[in-house]
């Protein structure tokens, strides 16, 4: 068995011609050997070798030889045969049959027809048996690939199991779908099955995977079918959307991770065109924070709708050289001929701003530029009021001298009622811009307002993934946390459209379906890459979660609408908030002591400033910025109190 196992290996290590050779010299045996058994049932003890039988046997040897040659049987790897092959190797082993026939017929002028049937089953089962023999050990022995069944037996699904015949990783062994006309048939050599026989295929195949086949199903479908596929011990995996496998960016065979889309079960509404085309097409765009989450899913989808110039403004060098180089690939792929303008730049930099948007005669902007994450902020207050509020109030400012047609401000479900700084300079942010609004003026301001999106920076799908992946645990700030998300390219096309139906001071708030609890997204996400929770209960588990707190200024819940004064727009998805707002001259007044407050650095002189105006904030902890900690820092700003002037 050891000298045999060692031949096996001599072969799989030998180069591809010496390879062949073998083949070949295996089928140059094979070929007299099942003459000669044929001749022997079919003549029996009259059987006898003669010369004409050498003669007989070397011209169907050439002939079925080259005829092999021809039809490819030696460019096969034996590992790897499959339907195709095993039709070819029919066709070669019927033609050596015909060549038989014909050169003995030729030789000895007569013909028994059993003795070609003979041959034919000899050859049959000596060269196709051979080959798919060596196929079925390969797999035994040597194989090592996931045991996998395939949920979606349609066009997909059978070119998902062809191709994975091909490969290494996995072994497809069954089909699942919800076509109760394809259960119990065969489909590419595999039983279909129901979904409602999952648990029992499961263990009687031993599968590791599922793999969904199903690139053209909505996500709530796709949320129904992982929701029955979570209790089960498999990782879940899925092919490419249909739309990614027709343009050629990915075959039908690679699979990546189940993204977060399919579990929450949402599906985005298709875009209106006209509210998509009406600020950009032909028109002068400029997004700041042109590299961010928000900002470089706004460019990407703005390039698409045909406008005369882009301006990526952005503070990140690398940010900017990213997005730059991202979309010139996508201009050159689809052949779309704009300007496409790259700035370096601060939103505290107004002259610069005032300079950029007058130059290139900008009429659209999308101010997605500021600092959102909520610890951060909260650990460095004076920057977080310095960006989110005066970087937006001097863009806007930039924006009215340059005679800017629309401005849009992309805001956040933080700032209703927040919690912590981060949503209170958001909502002061709002309050500017209606108060600039106002005012008057050529430019029309529009907010909109949304919660977390899927994949943006410091989101907690892709962390959850990689802590996972990593053995964990995965951590969760409190058990009870619950968030609003949607997806970066829907919240991208929600905001244009929003912006396109402003009127000037509006703030408009996207639906964002249902909220999600967090820590149950943590144990779908475990239960679908085919890991078990650790807990008291189950000790043995694989992944722990663990519960972290609160961080300083976070909210279990997060909100929309700051009252109940709201009502609906043309679009299904976008709704129109009617809140507080402030005149502009008391809006200026809180401005001009805010901006002196940060001169000094006084953080709790800027908190106690957030509290006097009508944002809702409502901090639930003492000022935690790093620097007001510091015992110098206090001292140099009570060496500089300001007095709050009475806000009207």
């Amino acid at each position: 068995m050891d000298k045999f196992k060692d031949l096996i290996q001599y072969f799989l290590e030998s180069p591809r011609p010496i390879k062949r050779l073998i083949t070949l010299s295996f089928d140059g045996i094979a070929i007299p050997f099942c003459i000669a058994m044929s001749l022997m049932i079919d003549l029996g003890n009259e059987f006898a070798w003669r010369q004409q039988d050498f003669l007989v046997a070397l011209f169907t040897l050439g002939g079925s030889i080259l005829v092999f040659v021809r039809l490819g049987f030696y460019r096969a790897i034996l590992r790897y045969i499959g339907i195709t092959t095993v039709s070819v190797i029919l066709l070669g082993v019927s033609a050596s049959t015909l060549i038989y026939f014909v050169t003995y017929w030729s030789v000895h002028s007569s013909f028994s027809f059993s003795q070609a049937l003979f041959y034919w089953c000899f050859l049959t089962l000596v060269v196709g048996g051979s080959r798919l023999g060596f196929k079925g050990y390969m797999e035994r022995v040597h194989n090592s690939a996931a045991v996998v069944a395939i949920y979606g037996a349609g066009a997909a699904g059978r070119q998902l199991a062809s191709a994975l015949r091909y490969g290494d990783d996995y072994q497809p062994v069954i089909f699942f779908d919800d076509d109760s006309s394809l259960y119990h048939s065969e489909i590419e050599g595999l039983k279909v099955l129901s979904p409602l026989e999952i648990e029992e295929a499961i263990y009687k195949y031993k599968i590791t995977h599922v793999l969904l086949a199903m690139p053209s199903t909505s996500h709530a479908r796709r949320s129904e079918v992982l929701s029955h596929l979570e209790p089960f011990p498999i990782k879940v995996k899925t092919i490419a959307g249909m739309e990614d496998i027709i343009s050629g960016k990915v075959s039908i065979g690679e699979l990546k991770d189940i993204d977060v889309e399919d579990l929450l079960g949402r599906d985005a509404v298709c875009p209106d065109k006209e509210l998509m085309a009406k600020n950009i097409t032909d028109k002068v765009v400029m997004v700041t924070g042109a590299g961010g989450s928000i900002g470089s899913e706004l460019c990407r989808q703005i390039i698409l709708l045909g406008p005369k110039t882009l301006i990526l403004y952005e503070l990140s060098e690398y940010g900017l050289y990213a997005i730059e180089k991202e979309l010139k690939a996508l201009l050159k792929d689809s052949d779309i001929k704009l300007e496409l303008v790259p700035l370096l730049g601060s939103i505290q930099h107004r002259n610069r701003l005032t300079r950029a948007m007058t130059s290139f005669k900008v009429q659209t902007v999308y101010h997605a530029a500021a600092y959102k994450h909520v610890p951060i902020v909260e650990h460095n207050i004076i920057e977080g009021v310095r960006n989110n509020v005066f970087g937006t109030w001097y863009t806007a400012e930039a924006a009215v001298e340059a005679g800017v047609e629309k401005f849009v401000l992309i805001s956040t479900d933080k700032a209703v009622r927040p919690t912590n700084v981060m949503g209170a300079t958001k909502r002061l942010a709002e309050l500017v811009l209606q108060a600039m609004n106002l005012r008057e003026g050529k430019t029309l301001f529009t907010m909109v307002r949304f919660g977390n999106v899927l994949g943006s920076s410091g989101s907690v799908v892709p962390l959850f993934r990689e802590q996972i992946r990593s053995g964990g645990p995965v951590t969760v700030t409190h058990q009870d946390i619950i968030r609003y998300f949607m997806t970066i390219p829907e919240a991208a096309q929600l905001v244009i459209q929003a912006g396109a139906m402003g009127q000037g001071g509006d703030v408009f708030v996207l639906d964002m379906g249902e909220p999600v609890k967090i820590a149950a997204l943590a144990e779908k996400m475990i239960h679908l890459m085919g890991r078990t929770i650790k807990s008291k209960r189950h000790p043995d588990g694989d992944i722990e979660i663990q519960f972290t707190g609160l961080r300083p200024g976070e909210k279990l819940y997060e909100e929309l609408l700051i009252g109940e004064n709201v009502e609906g727009t043309e679009h299904a998805r976008i709704m129109r908030a009617n809140e507080e707002m402030l005149a502009w001259d008391d809006m200026n007044n809180v401005l001009n002591i805010l901006d002196e407050l940060c001169v000094n650095m006084d953080c709790d002189g800027v908190v106690q400033m957030l509290l006097k105006t009508p944002t809702g904030y409502n901090p639930q902890h003492e000022v935690c910025d790093l620097l007001w900690k510091t015992d110098a820092a206090r001292e140099l700003s009570e060496n500089n109190i300001v007095k709050f002037k009475t806000i009207s």
